[in-house]
């Protein structure tokens, strides 16, 4: 029998920062969107005066944003060093960064509003400005690393129990199936050896990666790991599997992706979809290239008696494979179910770099 190579080690770092990745453009345009609606707040504040509200709120919001996006930019520039530095120094870092750069545009806001004839040069409302903006930037600077803070507590506390999930989920399956397969490799010894054999390397292969307690896989290894369980299982169901692979020559398979998230897609295709049909069925296995995506679904015919949507088990597996997908890649709804009475497919989305 011809050794198989371990699978490769994980060498992702976890990451020790609390701060968002300000490089993405989705938390950029939340902060801009925090800092107009906080310009509209100090704009408010005083009283609303239809005079002076629009031009209030346009020096606010001008001064705000300038602030955050430099801010937004330094931090995204140093983001390597702010993920995997100290939280404490991180959070002192970026908390004294807001304090200088709101002490520094205070000071170019002064200048420019002098230079325009805007404000008297012997104004004492330009030391109580200063102050006013440092002790605003203060407090909110504070709240805002809180609240990013809380919300990388969260997440880890999540991605924990994820974990913790999927290895539960596994230790519930690995002796079920295993007892399968030992059946199906003992039938197979005394009239079929070399398939035995073949069955056996596959089993081998399966377990590997599936005990190697890797959180990420590449695309092409998932779908390897796939292939490994379906040829078991097509020694024990024989014709009455047939499995229709469509895989776009235009997807990345060294995309990384959750690991172990299709095998259990198809094993409950089999399960709830082959194995109670008397004469089998066609399990559909699709990777198409959907713009800078991959769309990866799973389908398989029904039987009358069958209720895909509603079983136990099948509900868990689904239920644990939508938590992973919507943790790593932050989606709402990362898994679309469509049940026509005759045909089951359970698809989603891998977001592009």
């Amino acid at each position: 029998m011809e050794e198989k190579k371990p699978a490769a080690k994980q060498t992702d770092e976890p990451r020790e920062g609390f701060l968002p990745d300000f490089c993405n453009s989705h938390n950029v345009f939340l902060v801009v969107l925090m800092s107009e609606l906080l310009a509209l707040m100090l704009t408010l504040a005083p009283g609303m005066e239809a005079e002076n509200f629009w031009r209030r709120l346009a020096f606010i919001s001008l001064f705000i944003q300038w602030v955050s996006l430099t801010a937004i930019f330094l931090l995204c520039y140093f983001r390597k060093w702010f993920d995997h530095g100290d939280s404490i120094k991180s959070a002192a870092i970026s908390y004294a960064t807001s304090l200088v750069l709101t002490f520094l545009y205070s000071l170019a806001s002064i200048w420019i509003l002098k230079s325009l004839g805007m404000l008297n040069p012997d104004s004492a409302w330009t030391s109580s400005f200063i102050q006013r903006n440092l002790v605003i930037c203060a407090i909110v600077s504070a709240v805002v690393l809180r609240y990013f803070y809380v919300q990388s507590q969260w997440k880890t506390n999540t991605e924990a129990e994820a974990r913790s999930r999927i290895q539960a989920l596994q230790a519930r399956i690995r002796p079920h199936f295993l007892f399968n397969s030992m059946n199906t490799i003992a039938s197979l010894t005394r009239t079929h050896p070399e398939e035995a054999e073949r069955a056996v390397e596959d089993l081998a292969d399966l377990f590997r990666v599936s005990l190697a307690d890797r959180n990420m896989l590449s695309l092409g290894e998932e779908v390897e790991v796939t292939k490994r369980y379906l040829n078991i299982e097509g020694h024990r169901l024989g014709d009455r599997l047939q499995v229709d692979w469509q895989i776009d020559p235009s997807v990345d398979l060294r995309t990384e992706i959750p690991a172990l998230i299709l095998q259990p897609l198809v094993e409950n295709a089999l399960y709830h979809g082959i194995e109670p049909l008397t004469e089998g069925g066609v399990v559909t296995i699709a990777l198409k290239k959907r713009g800078s995506s991959t769309r990866i679904s799973v389908s398989n015919p029904l039987s009358d008696k069958t209720d895909q949507r509603q079983h136990k088990g099948n509900k868990m597996a689904q239920d644990n494979i939508r938590q992973r997908l919507a943790l790593a890649y932050s989606l709402e709804s990362p898994m679309k179910v469509e049940d026509t009475g005759k045909n089951y497919t359970v698809a989603f989305n891998i977001p592009g770099k």
